[in-house]
């Protein structure tokens, strides 16, 4: 069993930034792929970023450019920086780690997931 705990959202201003924490427990994250998923109100929740145990990233579109997804196996936690926030990142961002490989941010390849840490992109 994992246990993921996210933290860093917050308010941030349009072109800003934040980082998000994902700390794991109960087993170490050293292979499971990890990702970001977030879900905005009324909407279904998307796939933001992803990285594999080799270090292999993905990003959704909306993202590319401007998030980075990190991961420090040492301290069992993964991070996503976020810069260049604009109102349309105001979501619930969650992670999720799960042994399935396959596509990044296929929702049924992820396990464990945390309680999901709100960011809100407002000026």
């Amino acid at each position: 069993q994992v246990q993921l705990v996210e933290s860093g959202g917050g308010l941030a201003q349009p072109g800003g930034s934040l980082r998000l924490s994902c700390a794991a427990s109960g087993n170490t994250l050293d292979d499971y792929p990890i990702a970001w998923f977030r879900q905005a109100p009324g909407k279904e929740r998307e796939g933001v970023s992803s990285i594999r145990p080799d270090g292999s990233t993905y990003y959704s579109e909306s993202v590319k450019g401007r998030f980075t997804i990190s991961r420090d196996d040492a301290k069992n936690t993964a991070f996503l920086q976020m810069d260049s926030l604009t109102p349309e990142d105001t979501a619930v961002y969650y992670c999720a780690a799960g042994r399935r490989y396959g596509a990044p941010f296929a929702i049924n390849n992820y396990d464990y997931w945390g309680q999901g840490t709100q960011v809100t992109v407002a000026s």
